[in-house]
């Protein structure tokens, strides 16, 4: 494992599409008990070069009852995004993350780690990769079902502020599903 995330850390492939330059953020351990996917590194966790070291972190740090300690503790917990360096900001927002960084290092990682106990999917990007055609019409009604999805995955929304709305318009979600999530990452921890 250590030789492939130096070989992550060294990737260049999309370099010229990049216009803060390279700079891939993992972080993951052959005895990793929760595998969690997300997006892509923001702003700040390209400066920091820490993943998740911004609100949406704080989030989801929040959403599955761990510390910080526990989250960033890459024998409990690894953290790989579906483009792992910044890809730039958008009309919008930060643009999609890079397409070529899940096809070339995914598999290699997942087959690094070995007996996770859960993998979370955070978004589109993620639950579209992994999912395929089991995949809901939106990504609420994913989140919603997210039972279908057990043993294997555990779908979510990214957890940035700018989805406050969707959850204000969604409460199930804080009702049902985090109680759930806590539920499940507790007992992983606890073993």
């Amino acid at each position: 494992m250590k030789k492939l995330l130096q070989e992550i850390k060294k990737c260049e492939v999309c370099k010229e599409n990049l216009d803060l330059g390279v700079n891939p953020v993992v972080s993951a351990h052959e005895d990793s008990k929760i595998v969690i996917i997300g997006q892509a590194p923001g702003l700040a966790v390209h400066k920091s070069g820490i993943p998740w070291d911004d609100k949406s972190g704080n989030n989801l740090r929040e959403w599955l009852g761990i510390t910080k300690e526990q989250f960033y503790d890459p024998k409990l917990v690894a953290l790989i995004p579906m483009g792992f360096c910044y890809p730039g900001k958008g009309k919008t927002g930060d643009l999609p993350p890079r397409k070529e960084c899940a096809p070339l290092w995914h598999e290699q990682l997942m087959e690094k780690i070995k007996n996770p106990e859960m993998i979370i999917l955070i978004g589109n990007y993620a639950q579209k990769y992994y999912l395929r055609d089991r995949l809901k019409r939106t990504l609420t009604e994913s989140v919603k079902n997210y039972k279908e999805y057990l043993p294997n995955y555990y779908v979510l929304p990214h957890p940035s502020p700018r989805n406050n709305i969707w959850q204000a318009k969604n409460p199930w979600f804080k009702k049902e599903v985090l109680p759930d999530l806590k539920l499940f990452v507790n007992s992983i921890l606890k073993n």
